[in-house]
């Protein structure tokens, strides 16, 4: 099934949207909730599915939804039609700050792994599906699990990620990254994990046990800040459990902030 053609602009900076064109009869597919605005003639509808497979039937629908379950997205998808005569347009945030990555999958290969929270949104005909981990211990300790997205396609798709976003090629060298810190890459790209050093780095280098290695010859998308260490430091400099901080508009709640880098 081919993809439709849609037209999009990146809106924002750190706090994206891509803002998606939509000619009368089109179609994008995107994540439940992500939805930020849309103009009059675009109709939505939650569905089972990516809507690839038109002739997959109720089984084929109940496994797509499972799989993505499996991945800890929602169980439907939400489907935005242009139902009018004109170039209408709906766009789509990024739930974090960060940015959004635009994916020509006709000019990749016609399929990209990225990690299971990335995608954001599709060109309708898209095919949305889970790549297992073929190494149990990239499994365990790579950072993504077992489990990752796989998107095909011939059109437009969009994901999204933490910080400033890194594009590299590789052409036979080996890229050793933070386990958290890949966001997506091409199929000839080998993802496996190594040891981070001796003893003493593994627990007192601050890089955590394993590093991932990538290596082959593709694109991969690295980000900068990945939401788990985005979300340990809010939780590290949270009020503790039962209100603020009851020193903090007190001399010693100064100093104490002061001391611990606040």
């Amino acid at each position: 099934m081919h993809c439709h053609e849609v037209d999009y602009t990146i809106i924002g900076d750190d706090m994206q949207m891509v803002q998606v064109e939509l000619d009368p009869g089109e179609t994008v597919i995107a994540e439940a909730g992500a939805m930020n605005y849309m103009e009059p003639d675009i109709q939505f509808e939650a569905r089972m599915g990516d809507g690839s497979q038109a002739d997959q039937g109720l089984m084929g629908k109940l496994l797509s939804a499972g799989k993505r379950v499996l991945t800890g997205e929602s169980l439907f998808m939400t489907h935005f039609t242009n139902q009018g005569h004109s170039k209408r347009h709906v766009a789509f945030a990024a739930p974090y700050p960060g940015k959004i990555i635009p994916l020509d999958l006709a000019t990749l290969g016609g399929d990209i792994l990225c990690q299971k929270d990335a995608f954001l949104c599709a060109a309708y005909g898209t095919q949305l599906d889970i790549a297992f981990q073929r190494k149990l211990g990239t499994g365990f300790f790579g950072g993504e699990g077992f489990i990752l997205q796989r998107l095909r396609g011939d059109g437009m798709a969009f994901v999204h990620a933490g910080g400033t976003i890194v594009e590299r090629q590789l052409q036979g060298e080996t890229l050793r990254v933070d386990t958290g810190c890949l966001v997506a890459f091409e199929p000839g790209v080998d993802y496996s994990i190594e040891r981070a050093g001796n003893l003493k780095s593994m627990f007192f280098g601050g890089e955590g046990l394993f590093l991932a290695t990538l290596s082959g010859h593709g694109k991969v998308w690295l980000q900068s800040l990945p939401f788990s260490r985005l979300a340990d430091r809010v939780v590290a400099n949270a009020p503790s459990v039962g209100g603020a901080d009851r020193g903090e508009g007190s001399v010693l709640g100064g100093i104490g902030r002061m001391l611990d880098g606040r």
